[in-house]
Formats: C-alpha cells, structure tokens, sequence
C-alpha cells in the first residue's frame, strides 16, 4: 500500500521556502530567579508550568523552568554557578540587560539543513548543529546569531516525544489554571535596534532566512508631538513567524525605543505578542491576577466606533477595559499592552485578538505612543 503525503498550501510554502520554518518553538528569557518568574507567569498570565531542569536533575550549572499555554512556551532560566561558557554568558546578561530575552528559538524541519543555509548566507554560527538524546527520542539544535546579543536556535524535534528537550523532566503546575486558557500561541515578537541598523536587520532576514517584508511604518505613520520611530515587518512564507523589527527616528524628545536602548543596554526583543480568542476574558483574568496594562483616555473612544465599525467587543467594554481596536482591508483586531513586567522599562507583552486583520494595530500608533510616553515621563525618562 502506497503512503501519499497530504499536500496542504502551508506545506507547500513551507517546502519553496529556502529556510522553512514550522513555528515558534519557544521564547527563552535570561532572569535573575526563574523559580520565582515562574510563579509570576503562572499566576499572572495563566501559564502552566510543564517541564523542568536543574540541579535535582542534573543541571549544576542553571535552573530552567518550561511554561505553556497552548503552543506558547516559554523557558525561563537562571543561572546557579557558571561553570561554562553559556553560563557566564547567562549571568552576564542578566546583569547587564536585566530580565530579557536571549532566544527566539524556532522549530524548524532540517535544524541542519537551516542551518547550513543560514551561514552560507551570512549568519554567524553560535553552535554547530548536534543531537541531543534520552528515553523520549532525538531532538537536533543549532543556533545562530540576530540582533544584540539574541539568538535563534533552530530546533528540529519531529523525532521527540518529552516534555520540552532531552534534560528537561515533566513537572507538576506551579499554580491551578484559570478556568480558561488566557492565550493560545505567539503572534510576533518585537526587536528593537539601534539608529540606523534597522534596514540592515531586515535585510539580513530577507537575506538569510528567506523572510520576506510585510509591513512597513516610518514617518508619520508612527510619530507623536514628541517621539518617534519606524518599523518594518519580516515574516515566514507562512506567516507563522512575524519579527517588526523597530528604530528610532529623531524626534523632540527621547522615543520608547531610545528608552528601551539605554536601560537594556543595546538591541533587543522588546515586547511579545499572544493571541488570545476572548481578549476580554484575558484582560479581567490577568489584571485581576496584577498584571499592570497601558492606560488610554476615554477620549479615544468617543469616536472610535465612526472609524472601527462593529466589532465582537461593544465600544462600552472596550472603554472600561481600556482595549485598542484597529481595522483595514482584511478585518479588525482588538489590541492591549502590558507595563514592563520587570523594573527595568525594557520588555513587555501584547494581548491581540484577531478577526481577519493581518495588521499590527496602525491606528492605534498614535494613542499607544502617547500612553508610553505618559509612562516615559512618570519615570523620568521622556
């Protein structure tokens, strides 16, 4: 009997593209007390706590802990005693950075073949491709370099069945989930770069990972009385992996990227974006649990629904819960953000519900901008 494969478009782009991804694998941050992230992550964002590494397992050097909501995952680690290159590397970030993200990581087909790909190409290699191996099967990863000090390592686990990678073990939920699933996967993730590197980021992954460019924001289009920025979008062939890729612009005074530039000391991944199906369950769930969301004037709303139109959330709920809305061509969205979850204002979160739209929000630019701005001058730093 023959065995045919079944040959979905998501499949057949995947297999034009010249460096094919499946998705996000995972969004792995550097922090100075992962036990204690973890909690937060689980409490405050509804995550749940599935896999775990560390000295009771044969981890020395570093404590990680894996969180999920849907195909969301986040790895959170600290570092214990550096032993190691990778663990200096940990505890030196953390100390110069703050709590941040040091891995976008990306599941990947052929974790060797992408990788090949990429160095011919231009990528600096950080590790060459290995397997690595237990009970659960086979998982191969590499890594190369982007922005700052950020990685993407490529992950090919269609050979593994544990928990998240061969170390890690299954472990018990930090805290009872809320009665219903807060988000569901990763929209995008944010990268902010330095005055002038923007285009020559965009171009390394248009150059290198075959990404092609789906969204472009300079000038006025993303630009307050005060400060400004401009932001170009990369995406896979099957927009399953979308990075803005954002700089600032001269302005007045100093932008929220020139902010997030000086504290986090240099390029980096500023914020994250997680779809979520009800946005306002998420948001009544998540600030209930603490977690702090930008503020937005009553005014925006006033003639919000003349330019938005109907939307599944009545403009009433979307004022209480101070919610962004945003329509184009394809539909709308619905859109909040999050403060900075650490002390330093470097990272944050989005929460985006889509109906149709493929959109980052473009016009709500102006009334986000400003909120952070109002954030920026509270903190000195306008």
């Amino acid at each position: 009997m023959t065995q045919t494969t079944q040959h979905t478009p998501e499949t057949t782009a995947r297999q034009a593209d010249p460096f094919p991804v499946k998705g996000m694998d995972a969004v792995v941050f550097a922090v100075g007390n992962a036990k204690q992230a973890a909690h937060y992550y689980s409490t405050a964002f509804g995550m749940r706590l599935v896999a775990y590494s560390g000295p009771e397992n044969g981890s020395r050097e570093t404590a990680s802990y894996v969180l999920e909501s849907g195909s969301a995952r986040f790895v959170l680690t600290s570092v214990i005693r550096p032993a190691t290159p990778w663990g200096e590397f940990l505890a030196r970030h953390v100390a110069e950075h703050g709590d941040g993200v040091v891995d976008l990581a990306l599941e990947v087909p052929d974790a060797r073949r992408a990788f090949a790909h990429a160095v011919e190409r231009g990528a600096r290699p950080l590790v060459e491709p290995h397997e690595v191996k237990d009970e659960h099967g086979t998982v191969v990863l590499a890594a190369i370099a982007t922005y700052g000090e950020t990685r993407h390592t490529l992950v090919e686990r269609t050979g593994y069945s544990g928990p998240y990678l061969p170390g890690y073990t299954a472990a018990s939920p930090i805290a009872a989930p809320p009665a219903r699933r807060t988000f569901q996967a990763i929209d995008h993730c944010v990268g902010n770069v330095e005055l002038g590197r923007m285009n020559e980021w965009v171009a390394f992954y248009n150059n290198v990972m075959g990404f092609t460019n789906m969204k472009e924001f300079v000038g006025d289009d993303i630009a307050t009385e005060y400060s400004a920025l401009m932001s170009k979008v990369v995406a896979d062939g099957t927009l399953k992996v979308k990075f803005p890729i954002n700089e600032p612009a001269v302005a007045k005074k100093k932008s929220q990227i020139d902010e997030y530039l000086e504290f986090y000391g240099g390029a980096g991944v500023q914020h994250i974006a997680l779809n979520t199906n009800d946005i306002v369950e998420t948001v009544r769930t998540m600030r209930d649990a603490g977690v702090q969301f930008l503020d937005t004037p009553d005014s925006y709303y006033d003639t919000l629904g003349e330019w938005v139109g109907d939307t599944r959330v009545p403009v009433d709920t979307l004022r209480e819960l101070k919610i962004l809305a945003d329509r184009d061509e394809d539909g709308y969205l619905l859109q909040i953000f999050t403060k900075p979850v650490q002390d330093r204002p470097t990272v944050f979160f989005e929460l985006i519900e889509r109906h149709g739209s493929l959109g980052f929000g473009k016009g709500n630019f102006k009334a986000l901008f400003e909120a952070i701005e109002r954030e920026q001058e509270r903190r000195g730093n306008l």
